[in-house]
Formats: structure tokens, C-alpha cells, sequence
């Protein structure tokens, strides 16, 4: 078998090494040079079939050169490629060609100068290395995706990108890294708020109190007063959390003046926590508020007020007015939400019923209008003006200065036809319909009967009884209402206010409070428990007492001696009280003093 030629030898050992593929290209940086293993980022590398098809457009220009390139041969075989030319100018990337570039130098010099067989074996191993170095450099170039990858997608906390070369490199490593740092400080907040909103666990050491279950907690606390609870609220987190249970101020609430319980115990206030409506109520207790004023009016009126939920409805001359409380409830919208009319005179009186305006003007006719709607009916009532109106569960009773009272439907078919109409013989100036919705009081000018204060039977017009005996003539009942269906109270010209229980005696009041300047008392309320407001008629005093004993508890002068004017009308809230007087509408700030 013949051998063949050397020259011929070297080809085939050439195409051979050409079919199983050069190694992939060194990473070169930006300015041409070699990237390191672990450099990581976009524009790095070219994909597999891009490589594939470079390697086999330079396998055919081998071929055709037959060895006459010269690109790269000194360094080729080393795998280096530090001075490859850059074949796609607009990549971020630039690889050298030094690695491919090698074994094709080798076999055309050999060609060229008729080396020996060995020589261009020596220069294929020299390839064969710098293909093996272009191997280390992919693996690396790979680890260092693999890294960034981890870096971008937050894998591994702390960790920065490595540091690349080439200036895309370097500028998606630091915004990867401000990504990294914005992300874990957003953690740390998260976690922080968390934290906070969290409720403060019971401490793990302390004393043996504190081991206790929380049910036989809250019955030992429930012996505390209010300061030892305070105190106690001081101690740790978990203790402020745990004294601030509504279960513990309960009892203490219903001792306090004006914090939402009844007498009974209803609730009135149950959107509000116990404990800051105690808080409150010491304010109202010891006289602490803020006075200013929410509305004004230029002519002298007998202005008279309602409030339900956050508005506020006024009588102004012949109009009402409905007005919205601003947050605070300190302070009214000067634009109001409606303005109701339709009485030639003055309003004297009003209530509200089932989204319903009732009003008593001084033409002698009774008004009805609807609260979210101009719906507005009047019908002639009394020959003359009507100085009180109530209504409960669909029946309307008025009482008027012709010495009459009369029980009227508010059903829509039969408006303005009388029930019944009741001889007084004396002017009525007050009127309430019991909570049972079976009778109805009537308080008199006490000119032409001995007693002001008779109850009436709603479904027949028949006198029931008459409260007290022991009045004196003109000491006639301004104001009077309902507190429960066997009790009442009175206010009038005898300067008393007079609690009335018809379960112990209908002829001696329960107890009575005598107003110190011997002013007349033209309004009265009350919070169904200890606290009771009334308003006089000097200066405009709203004075507060507190049930349990018989010393007026706070006076507030709202007046001086220029503008003097009674009281007409005040109302409160657990937080304010609102007072008109004959050129404005005062209020007083419990809340904050």
C-alpha cells in the first residue's frame, strides 16, 4: 500500500479536524479584547447557529485560500485572539477570530513553504490548544450568564453582578444592582409595616398575672377605676391593647356623663370606642370646651333646630334650612343642602318623622315636607298660630294659641282631615307623644287651669291625668319630653326642671332642679342617663347638671349684656353642643377643649 504524499496528508487531517467543528470564539470586549470567564451581560456571545454558519463560511474560505491566509497565525494557535478583526461592527460584544483563524494559518504555511508532516501536525496540536483555551472561555462566558441571571431575578441577596468590560455590560450591572437594593429595601419596609400592624403579643416573662386567661383578666380588671386603668395601659403594648376593650370602660361609661348609654344600657354610640367617649366625657364633666359660631343672622328670630346623623336642620323667618356638618362637627357647609318654605308667617316648631319635615308656622297651618325631595304640603290647622308639633309612627298632634289640640294622620290620602280636636282651655305651648304611641302630654300657659301638664288619650281625645298641683298661676311649661313610657320631664316659667315618673305618683314630681338667677328655661335635653342641658332666658346660659345631684354642674354665659337673648333651642351630641339664640347659632367643643 502506497502512502500518501505529505502535502496531501496534511489536507485530509485538516478536513478532518474541519468536520468535527472548531471551538467556539473567544469573548472579546469592547475594544478587542479577551473577555474573562464569568463576565456576564446583554450582547454577550452570539447564539449556536449563528456560530455554526461563521464557522462554515470560514471552512469554505479555507479551502479556497488553500492556506493563504494570514490572519492571526502567530497567536492563532495559542487560542488567543487578542488582535482578531471584528466581523459585526454593531454588536456590543466584538469577538476575535484567532481561534478559528489558527489551524487554517498552520496548513496554508506549510503549504506554502513545503513543511514537513510533523511540522503541520505541531501546528494542529498548537490549534487543538487554542480551540481547548476557547473552551474555558465559553464556560466561563456561560457561568457568568448563569450569574447574572441570578443577580437579575433577585436569587441570591447581596449579590452584584460581576463587573463587565464591555459598556452594556457594565451599565445592566448597575441598574441590575439598583433593582436589587430597591427590592430589598422594599422588603425591609413591608416587613417593617407589618411589624407595626400587628397586635403586641402577651410578654413571654413577667409576673404570674399575666398568665392568666384573658377571660379571668378582664374579670379582675373590671374592678379597676378609671385612673388604675390608665396606669395600668402604661405598662407594655399588650396591656394598652388589652385595658382598651370596650368590656372594661362599659361599666365606667354608664357612670359618666354623656357617653352614649342610656339609662337602660342602649348603646347609642356604637361605631365610637368606649374608652375615647370616656375620655370625652371628663371633659364635659370638669366644663372643658371651646366656644364658637356657626351661624349668623342680621334680625332678631326664634330660630329652631334638629339634627340627624351629620346635618343640621334650622328655621330661619318662614324657611328651614338644612345644613351639612363638616368632619370636625365643629363647623357647618355655609352652603345649604336645602332650604324648605312654604308658611307665611314664622316657623315656630318642627320635627323630623320618616323622612319628613313637620312644621308648625304662625299662620295657623302645619307644613310637611320631604327631606330629599320638594314634595311640600300645608293645611289649615288652628285659627291661630301653632306653637308646638310631634310626630310618632304615622300620627301628628299639634297645640296652638287658640286653647286647642288636635291629632292629625300623615298618611298621604289623608292629609289635613282631624282626628280629633281637645279643648285645653288654656294656650298650649309644649306637646310630646309617649313612645308607646298610646297618649300624648300637653304643657299649658297655666292661666286658666291649675295644673299645665295633662296627658291625653291618643286614640279617643280623653283626658288621662294631670301632673302636679302645687303650680302657680303663669308658671306655664315651655318645653316637655319623653324620656321613657313612664317618665318625663318639664322645664317652663317656674324656673324648675321637674322629673316626672308616672309609675310612683302622677301628683309629686321625682325630683326637680331650680335654675340660680330664677331665669325662665326655654329648652331642655337630656342623654337619657345622668347628663341634662336646658337653656334660659338671660344671656343666653346653658347650664349643665348631672342628675345624681341637685348643684347646677357648669354655666355658660353665650351672651353679654348688649345682645342678651334666650336659649330657644340647644341639642348635643357626645361631643358637642349647639345652642340658637335670637342672632346666631353657637356651638361648644367637648372634643377638643
Amino acid at each position: 500500500m502506497v502512502s500518501p504524499p505529505p502535502r496531501a496528508a496534511a489536507v485530509a487531517a485538516a478536513r478532518a479536524w474541519l468536520r468535527v467543528g472548531p471551538a467556539p470564539r473567544p469573548l472579546m470586549g469592547s475594544q478587542g479584547g479577551v473577555g474573562a470567564p464569568g463576565n456576564g451581560g446583554p450582547g454577550e456571545g452570539e447564539s449556536g447557529e449563528t456560530r455554526k454558519l461563521q464557522e462554515e463560511g470560514r471552512a469554505a474560505r479555507g479551502k479556497r485560500r488553500k492556506g493563504k491566509g494570514k490572519a492571526g497565525a502567530g497567536q492563532g494557535g495559542k487560542g488567543n485572539g487578542a488582535e482578531g478583526k471584528p466581523e459585526r461592527p454593531q454588536a456590543k460584544e466584538e469577538t476575535g477570530l484567532g481561534a478559528e483563524a489558527g489551524p487554517s494559518a498552520g496548513l496554508g504555511k506549510a503549504g506554502e513553504r513545503g513543511g514537513s508532516v510533523e511540522e503541520g501536525a505541531r501546528r494542529l496540536v498548537r490549534g487543538d490548544e487554542g480551540s481547548a483555551g476557547a473552551r474555558k472561555e465559553a464556560k466561563g462566558r456561560s457561568e457568568g450568564k448563569k450569574e447574572e441571571w441570578r443577580v437579575r431575578t433577585g436569587r441570591r441577596e447581596g449579590a452584584r453582578p460581576a463587573r463587565a468590560q464591555g459598556r452594556g455590560s457594565q451599565a445592566w450591572g448597575r441598574l441590575a444592582g439598583t433593582r436589587a437594593a430597591m427590592a430589598t429595601a422594599a422588603e425591609e419596609e413591608a416587613a417593617a409595616a407589618a411589624a407595626a400592624r400587628e397586635p403586641a403579643c402577651r410578654p413571654a416573662a413577667g409576673p404570674a398575672l399575666l398568665c392568666l386567661p384573658e377571660e379571668l383578666l378582664l374579670l379582675i380588671f373590671s374592678y379597676l377605676d378609671m385612673q388604675a386603668l390608665g396606669r395600668l395601659a402604661q405598662v407594655c403594648r399588650w396591656l394598652r391593647r388589652f385595658t382598651s376593650c370596650d368590656l372594661l370602660w362599659r361599666r365606667i361609661a354608664r357612670a359618666s356623663l354623656n357617653s352614649g348609654f342610656t339609662r337602660l344600657g342602649t348603646d347609642l354610640m356604637a361605631s365610637v370606642p368606649v374608652k375615647e367617649r370616656v375620655k370625652v366625657s371628663q371633659n364635659w364633666r370638669l366644663g372643658r370646651c371651646r366656644e364658637g359660631i356657626l351661624l349668623k343672622w342680621r334680625c332678631s328670630q326664634m330660630p329652631w333646630m334638629q339634627l340627624e346623623g351629620d346635618s343640621l336642620y334650622i328655621s330661619q323667618a318662614n324657611f328651614i334650612l338644612a345644613y351639612q356638618f363638616r368632619p370636625d362637627g365643629a363647623s357647618l357647609n355655609r352652603r345649604p343642602l336645602g332650604v324648605f318654605a312654604g308658611h307665611d308667617e314664622d316657623v315656630c316648631h318642627f320635627v323630623l318623622a320618616n323622612s319628613h319635615i313637620i312644621s308648625a308656622g304662625g299662620d295657623g297651618k302645619i307644613g310637611i315636607h320631604k327631606i330629599h325631595s320638594t314634595f311640600t304640603v300645608k293645611y289649615s290647622a288652628h285659627v291661630q298660630e301653632v306653637n308646638c308639633v310631634d310626630c310618632k309612627g304615622g300620627i301628628i298632634v299639634s297645640g296652638s294659641r287658640d286653647r286647642t289640640a288636635k291629632v292629625w294622620p300623615l298618611a298621604s290620602g289623608r292629609l289635613g282631615q282631624c282626628l280629633h280636636t281637645i279643648q285645653t282651655e288654656d294656650r298650649v305651648w309644649s306637646i310630646a307623644i309617649s313612645p308607646l304611641l298610646s297618649s300624648f302630654v300637653t304643657g299649658t300657659a297655666c292661666c286658666g287651669h291649675f295644673s299645665p301638664l295633662r296627658i291625653w288619650d291618643l286614640n279617643s281625645g280623653q283626658l288621662m291625668t294631670h301632673l302636679g298641683s302645687d303650680f302657680p298661676p303663669g308658671a306655664g311649661v315651655l318645653d316637655v319630653m319623653y324620656e321613657s313610657p313612664s317618665t318625663l320631664l318639664s322645664c317652663g316659667y317656674d324656673t324648675y326642671v321637674r322629673y316626672w315618673d308616672l309609675r310612683a305618683s302622677a301628683r309629686k314630681c321625682v325630683m326637680e332642679w331650680e335654675e340660680p338667677h330664677d331665669s325662665t328655661l326655654y329648652c331642655l335635653q337630656t342623654d337619657g342617663n345622668h347628663l341634662l342641658a336646658t337653656g334660659s332666658s338671660y344671656y343666653g346660659v346653658v347650664r349643665l347638671w348631672d342628675r345624681r345631684q341637685r348643684a347646677c354642674l357648669h354655666a355658660f354665659p353665650l351672651t353679654s349684656t348688649p345682645l342678651s337673648s334666650p336659649v330657644y333651642c340647644l341639642r348635643f351630641t357626645t361631643r358637642h353642643l349647639y345652642a340658637a339664640l335670637s342672632y346666631n347659632l353657637r356651638v361648644l367643643d367637648f372634643q377638643n377643649p
